[in-house]
C-alpha cells in the first residue's frame, strides 16, 4: 500500500493518538506514526505540540526514519528554538557516525535549521566534515559553510571555514570541487569586495579538470567561475577555450549557455586573424541551432540569448537565417523574438528570401504577429539599402489588400523608409493619401501627417488635407496635435500666401485652447518665429534632417557587454541588469568583458588607459544631490533669518566695496569703474602690492591689502554659468565666490529666461566639506519678470553640516521658486575660506580638525 494512506484520516483527538504512538517501543509503530506527523505537517496542521515527542525519535539506526525526523526538524526548529537545542547533541553524534550517509544527513540539517543558538554548536561538527574521508560528506559540508555564512557571516570568517573551502577546489573529487565553487561564489556575491574567488593558472586549471567529470549542475557551477576569471594573455585565453568547447555538446541547455559565455567573454581576447578564432564561430552555431528544437519556453530563453549574442557577433548565425522562419504552431511569444532576430541577420546576400517570408507573415490572422512583419519590411528596407526598392514595393502590395491594420502600419514604416531615403520613393504619397480616411491609430494618423508637411510642395490638395485632421484636433492625441502643427508651420512656409489663415488657426487652438504644456509651448515657439523673423523660421523648421541609422533598437554597447557576461541568466532573458530587477542587490557588481588583445585597458585595472594616466581631465563636481540630505531638507527650507551671523546692511557695503566689479572692472576702467560705490575715484595707478611680481614670498602673496583694497582685496573669478536655463525650466543662474571685509559672498546673476514671472525664491545648500551655508535668505524684493536679470549677494558663513565632498570644495546647492525647486553643483575657490590675517586659536584650529573630513 502507498504513502497516501497518510493524508486522508481526520479523526479528533489524532494528536494525543500520534504522542502516544511516537512513545511506542516498537519500532514499526513509531516509523509510521513519525510518518502521520510528516503528513500531517505537510497538508498545514500544526503538530509542533509534538516536538519533544518526535525529537525523542531521532536516537535510531534506522535511515528513512532519521530523514522524516529531520525533515521535521527543520520545519519547526525556527518556531521551537528552545526545544531544537535538545536535538543538537544527537546531531553531533550523527557527525561520527560510521555510515557516510548519517553524517552527511547531520550536517545539512544542522545548515538548514536556521536558530542562532545552534550555530554555535555546528562549527566542530562542521570542521570535521569539511575533512572527512568521504567525498559525499566533503560536498555536503561545502554547501552547510554558504548556508551558515548566511546566518552568521562573522562566525565562518572567524572559524576559518572560507580557507578551508578555498582548499577544497584542489579536492581530488570534481562534485566536491563544484559545491566549494558554488559555495564560494554564492559568498562571494553577497560581498563582491572580499576577492574570495581568487583564481589564478593553477586553480583554473583544477576546475577544467574537474568539468569533465562532475554532474549537470556542477559543470554550470565551474562554468560560471570561470566567466569571472580573466585570462593573462590571448594564449591562456584560447587555451581555456579548447577545454571548455567540448561543453558545447552537453544535453543540458543551461550547460550549453555556460560554456558559451565563457566563449564569448574569451573571444575578446582572440585576434581576429587567428585560424583558431574563425574555427570557433563556426562551432558556436550548431549547439545555438539545436536549442531551438526544444520545447517553446526553452526556446524563447534560447532566443532571447541568441539576440544578444547576434547584437554582439552576428557572424556566429549569418548563415543559419531559416532555422529562425516562424512555424505555424510556435507561440506568439516565440514568433514576435524569431522575426526580431531575423531583422538583425538580414543582409544583402539573404534579403529575397527574408523578404519572401515577412511578406507571407503579413497574412497572418495574428494581428500583433502581422503588424510586427510590417514593421519588420520597413527595418529591412533601413538595414539593407539595395532591398529598399523592393521592400517599399511590398509595402504598396499590403496597402492595396485594405486591411485596417496592416495599411496602417505600412504608413508608419514608410514614413521610416522616406527619412531614410529622402527624395527617392515619394512617387508612392499619392496611394498613401488615398487611404487618409482609413487612418485611426495615433501613430498612423501623425505618420501621414508628417508625410504631408514634409512633401507638401508636391502635393496639390496638403492644405486641404491637414485642413480635415484640423477639424478634430482636441479629439486627437498629442502625438497627432504635435505633428499636425509643425505639419502645418512647414506648409505655411513653403505656400505662405495660401495658408495664412490655417497656421494662424492652429497656432491658437495649440497656444490658447489647449492644457497641454508641450503642444503650448512649441506653439509659441513656432509663433515667435513666425512673427520675429520667418528666415529663420524657415531654416530652423525646414532644416535637413539627418538619416535614422540602421538599427535603433540596438542595446547600448556598454550594457551589452555586461548582459553576455550574464548569458544564460535571467539577466539575459529580461534584457536588463541584475541590479535592475534584483531587491537588495546594491552588492552586486557590475560584469563587463575582459580587453581586446592590443587595447589600452590591462586587465587588472581596465579602467585604466594611458590616455587617462597622462592626461588627468578636470574633475567635475556631481550634481546629483545625496537623497537623505538634500532632498528632505528642501521641503522645509527655512526662510527665515539666521540666528549666527548678523546681515551686513546694503548702505555699508557699498562704502567698503571699491572693487565689487571684480579685478576686471579695475584694471579695464581706470577712468572711473560703474562697479565702484559713487564718490569714490579710481587710483591712478594700480597699488603696488597688485602690481608686484609674484615670488616674494608667501607675505606677498596673501598681504594684497595695500592702498584701495581695504581690509581685503582679494582675486575674485568671473561669473560662470551654474545653473543652465533648459535645466531649469527658464531660469538661469551664473555667479562666483568673493571674499570681502572677512566674510563670504556667493555673487549671482538671475536671468528669467521663461514667459512668466518668477517669485518666492529661496535657497539651500547640502552639507559640505567646509560646513559653508547661507548666513541669511535669498533677498528678491521684486518678482522676476521675463527677460529680466537681477545681480544678488547672498552672504556664507560656516556653521552649516559637514560632510567630505568629491572634489573637496564642490558645493550642491538647491533654488527654489514658485515655478519648482532646481538643483545644481559649483566649486568654490578654497582661497575664500582663508582668513585675512592667517591667525587662529588653537582651541580653534583643533575644533575645525574635529569637525572636517
Amino acid at each position: 500500500m502507498t504513502d497516501s494512506k497518510y493524508f486522508t484520516t481526520t479523526k479528533k483527538g489524532e494528536i494525543f493518538e500520534l504522542k502516544a504512538e511516537l512513545n511506542s517501543e516498537k519500532k514499526e509503530k513509531k516509523k509510521e506514526a513519525v510518518k502521520k506527523v510528516i503528513a500531517s505537517m505537510t497538508v498545514g496542521k500544526d503538530v509542533s505540540a509534538l516536538f519533544p515527542d518526535v525529537v525523542n525519535c531521532m536516537q535510531t539506526d534506522n535511515l528513512e526514519l532519521k530523514k522524516l525526523v529531520y525533515l521535521y526538524l527543520m520545519n519547526y526548529a525556527k518556531s521551537q528554538p528552545d526545544m531544537a537545542i535538545m536535538a543538537v547533541n544527537t546531531f553531533v553524534k550523527d557527525c561520527e557516525d560510521a555510515n557516510p550517509l548519517i553524517r552527511a544527513l547531520a550536517v545539512r540539517t544542522m545548515g538548514c535549521i536556521r536558530v542562532d543558538k545552534i550555530t554555535e554548536y555546528l562549527c566542530e561538527p562542521l570542521r570535521k566534515c569539511l575533512k572527512d574521508e568521504d567525498p559525499y560528506v566533503r560536498k555536503t559540508a561545502s554547501v552547510c559553510v554558504a548556508k551558515l555564512h548566511d546566518i552568521n557571516a562573522q562566525l565562518v570568517e572567524d572559524q576559518g571555514f572560507l580557507d578551508t573551502l578555498k582548499d577544497l577546489i584542489s579536492d581530488t573529487n570534481p562534485m566536491v570541487v563544484a559545491n566549494a565553487v558554488a559555495a564560494l561564489s554564492e559568498i562571494a556575491e553577497s560581498h563582491p569586495n572580499s576577492n574570495l574567488l581568487d583564481l589564478n593558472p593553477q586553480s583554473i586549471n583544477k576546475l577544467l579538470t574537474a568539468l569533465n567529470e562532475c554532474t549537470e549542475w556542477g559543470q554550470i557551477f565551474i562554468l560560471d567561475c570561470l566567466a569571472s576569471y580573466i585570462p593573462k594573455d590571448d594564449r591562456e585565453a584560447q587555451s581555456i577555450c579548447e577545454r571548455v568547447t567540448p561543453r558545447l555538446s552537453h544535453a543540458n541547455s543551461a550547460v550549453v549557455l555556460s560554456a558559451v559565455k565563457v566563449l564569448m567573454k574569451f573571444m575578446e581576447m582572440l585576434s581576429k586573424d587567428l585560424d583558431y578564432y574563425g574555427t570557433l564561430l563556426k562551432k558556436l552555431a550548431p549547439p545555438l541551432v539545436t536549442l531551438l528544437s526544444s520545447e517553446p519556453e526553452l526556446q524563447y530563453v534560447a532566443l532571447r540569448n541568441i539576440n544578444l549574442i547576434v547584437q554582439k557577433r552576428p557572424e556566429i548565425l549569418k548563415h543559419e537565417m531559416k532555422v529562425f522562419f516562424v512555424k505555424y504552431n510556435d507561440p506568439i511569444y516565440v514568433k514576435l523574438e524569431k522575426l526580431d532576430i531575423m531583422i538583425r541577420l538580414a543582409s544583402q546576400a539573404n534579403i529575397a528570401q527574408v523578404l519572401a517570408e515577412l511578406k507571407e507573415y503579413a497574412t497572418e490572422v495574428d494581428v500583433d504577429f502581422v503588424r510586427k512583419a510590417v514593421r519588420a519590411i520597413g527595418r529591412c528596407a533601413i538595414k539593407v539599402e539595395q532591398s529598399a526598392e523592393r521592400c517599399v514595393s511590398t509595402l504598396l502590395d499590403l496597402i492595396q489588400t485594405k486591411v485596417n491594420y496592416v495599411v496602417q502600419e505600412a504608413i508608419v514604416v514608410i514614413k521610416d523608409i522616406f527619412r531614410k531615403y529622402p527624395n527617392k520613393y515619394e512617387s508612392v504619397i499619392a496611394t498613401l493619401c488615398e487611404n487618409l480616411d482609413s487612418l485611426d491609430e495615433p501613430e498612423a494618423r501623425a505618420a501621414m501627417i508628417w508625410i504631408v508637411g514634409e512633401y507638401a510642395e508636391r502635393i496639390d490638395n496638403a492644405d486641404e488635407l491637414l485642413e480635415s485632421f484640423l477639424e478634430g484636433f482636441h479629439d486627437e492625441s498629442t502625438q497627432v496635435q504635435l505633428q499636425l502643427l509643425t505639419a502645418i508651420v512647414k506648409l505655411f512656409l513653403k505656400k505662405p500666401t495660401e495658408t495664412q489663415e490655417l497656421v494662424q488657426q492652429v497656432l491658437s487652438l495649440a497656444t490658447q485652447d489647449s492644457d497641454n504644456p508641450d503642444l503650448r509651448d512649441r506653439g509659441y515657439i513656432y509663433w515667435r518665429l513666425l512673427s520675429t523673423d520667418p528666415v529663420a523660421a524657415k531654416e530652423v523648421v525646414l532644416a535637413e534632417k539627418p538619416l535614422i541609422s540602421e538599427e535603433t533598437d540596438l542595446i547600448e554597447p556598454t550594457l551589452l557587454d555586461e548582459l553576455i557576461c550574464h548569458i544564460g541568466t535571467l539577466a539575459s532573458v529580461y534584457h536588463k541588469p541584475p541590479n535592475a530587477f534584483v531587491e537588495g542587490s546594491r552588492g552586486i557588481q557590475h560584469k563587463r568583458l575582459p580587453p581586446r588583445t592590443g587595447s589600452n585597458e590591462s586587465p587588472e585595472n581596465p579602467e585604466m588607459t594611458p590616455t587617462a594616466v597622462t592626461q588627468p581631465t578636470e574633475q567635475q563636481p556631481s550634481v546629483i544631490p545625496l537623497q537623505g540630505d538634500l532632498l528632505g531638507d528642501l521641503l522645509n527650507l527655512d526662510l527665515g533669518p539666521p540666528a549666527t551671523v548678523p546681515p551686513t546692511s546694503t548702505v555699508q557695503m557699498a562704502a567698503v566695496d571699491l572693487l565689487g566689479g571684480g579685478f576686471d572692472s579695475l584694471l579695464g576702467d581706470l577712468g572711473g569703474s560703474p562697479a565702484m560705490g559713487s564718490g569714490f575715484a579710481a587710483p591712478a595707478v594700480m597699488p603696488a602690492a597688485l602690481s608686484a611680481p609674484l615670488g616674494g614670498g608667501l607675505g606677498e602673496l596673501f598681504e594684497l591689502t595695500g592702498g584701495v583694497g581695504g581690509p581685503s582685496a582679494s582675486y575674485i573669478a568671473p561669473k560662470s554659468v551654474w545653473l543652465p536655463a533648459v535645466k531649469a525650466k527658464g531660469l538661469e543662474i551664473s555667479g562666483t565666490f568673493v571674499r570681502r571685509m572677512g566674510s563670504i559672498y556667493m555673487e549671482m546673476s538671475l536671468s528669467n529666461n521663461a514667459m512668466q514671472v518668477m517669485t518666492d525664491f529661496a535657497i539651500q545648500f547640502n552639507k559640505n566639506s567646509f560646513c559653508l551655508a547661507p548666513a541669511a535668505p535669498l533677498q528678491i524684493n521684486a518678482p522676476l519678470a521675463p527677460n529680466q536679470t537681477i545681480e544678488v549677494s547672498l552672504a556664507v558663513n560656516t556653521v552649516g553640516s559637514v560632510m567630505k565632498m568629491d572634489p573637496l570644495n564642490n558645493l550642491q546647492v538647491a533654488v527654489k521658486n514658485n515655478i519648482d525647486v532646481f538643483y545644481f553643483s559649483c566649486l568654490y575657490p578654497l582661497n575664500i575660506l582663508f582668513v585675512e590675517d592667517g591667525k587662529m586659536d588653537r582651541q580653534v584650529f583643533f575644533g575645525y580638525l574635529e569637525r572636517h573630513p
